[in-house]
């Protein structure tokens, strides 16, 4: 089953109801997501990404995950 954008962001922006979120894919199993938030300031990029992952509820994990790929751009605001 594949991920719509639309769903992708809704679970982003459920976890980061302040942040700039930007998703982009049209074929659902790869897709590029921005998410520019608050919460990431004073973490590494791999601590932001986990906390996006974290969001995703499982759309990723293992080889049978509605979600291949996930181009992630993290940060927090400038």
């Amino acid at each position: 089953m594949a991920v719509h954008a639309q769903e992708l962001e809704d679970l982003l922006r459920a976890a980061f109801p302040d942040a700039e979120i930007a998703v982009d894919g049209a074929d659902g199993r790869h897709m590029s997501a921005m998410v520019v938030d608050e919460s990431f300031r004073g973490k590494n990029r791999v601590q932001q990404q986990r906390a996006v992952y974290a969001a995703l509820k499982g759309k990723m994990d293992g080889s049978d995950g509605e979600l291949h790929a996930l181009a992630l751009t993290t940060r927090a605001p400038d």
